[in-house]
């Protein structure tokens, strides 16, 4: 246990208490001296910095959109391609294609696409008669963070829909076999032998989805920045703004710790909604 131990303890421990330390700080990130300031950071950033509380406010819009779009597409194709042939194992692989895709490739191809002059979405919409129907994507703020939204759940649906397949190939064959034989239509099947049992798997996933979406990063930072007017910025990139744009380490630091304790109580309490005793937390 000692090697997983000295990794966990100097990438990850250490990290997260001397960001909990330079939190009570004002270190710039350059200079060897530095203040204590208490709880100071910590005032700002709850009573008196609308930018993050835009941040968070946008965060929750855009995991919120990836929660429920990600977790019903990814099932939804999970059950298409769920038995075993040659065919849909090869489904199986172009959706999760994206996902070995690196992140800030998919930004740039998807930067482009939504490009208001010649980009290809404008441009469909134009062919099919639909021009009214073309946004300027990334530069609407009423839509920039929803345009982002989609991106992160095109790129990682496939992602989840492996561990959908693996749930739905773990149920019992007789299940179905019983419930077919008392008349049960797609629906009732659905409900009430495949979804109760896919619980577990379910859970997984909108656990994973969550951090996931909270903590992007590369996705919003390379398509947008977090413009305009900061409508797409998240936790995550309002961190790194602040640390290395403004360099304010200790006010970063003091936004990090209230960051992990909102995914830390985002998480436990889905699961404790969702009620699953296969995931232990």
């Amino acid at each position: 246990m000692l090697p997983g131990f000295l990794i966990y303890s100097i990438f990850y421990a250490g990290p997260t208490v001397f960001a909990l330390y330079l939190s009570f700080t004002d270190w710039n990130g350059v200079a060897d001296a530095y203040n204590f300031v208490g709880l100071s950071n910590y005032k700002e950033l709850l009573t008196d910095s609308p930018i993050f509380t835009q941040s968070l406010g946008n965060n929750l819009k855009f995991t919120l959109t990836v929660l429920i779009f990600q977790t019903i597409l990814s099932l939804f194709f999970a059950i298409l391609v769920a038995k075993n042939s040659k065919k849909n194992v090869f489904f199986r692989a172009i959706f999760f294609f994206p996902t070995i895709v690196a992140s800030v490739s998919i930004a740039f191809i998807w930067t482009f696409m939504y490009d208001p002059n010649i980009g290809v979405i404008n441009s469909l919409l134009n062919k099919v008669g639909l021009e009214q129907l073309g946004q300027s994507w990334l530069g609407n703020q009423k839509i920039a963070i929803y345009s982002l939204a989609f991106v992160q759940f095109w790129a990682h649906t496939g992602q989840v829909l492996i561990i959908f397949v693996a749930g739905l190939q773990a149920i019992p064959k007789e299940l179905y076999e019983a419930i077919s034989l008392e008349g049960a239509t797609k629906w009732q099947t659905f409900r009430h032998i495949t979804w109760p049992l896919l619980a577990p798997s379910a859970t997984i996933v909108i656990a994973y989805t969550t951090i996931q979406s909270f903590k992007a990063f590369d996705l919003v930072i390379a398509m947008t920045g977090g413009g305009p007017s900061h409508s797409t910025e998240i936790l995550s990139t309002f961190l790194y703004h602040e640390a290395f744009t403004n360099f304010r380490f200790g006010y970063s630091s003091a936004a990090s710790v209230i960051f992990m304790i909102i995914i830390a109580v985002i998480t436990v309490l889905q699961f404790k909604l969702l009620k699953s005793d296969d995931v232990k937390y």
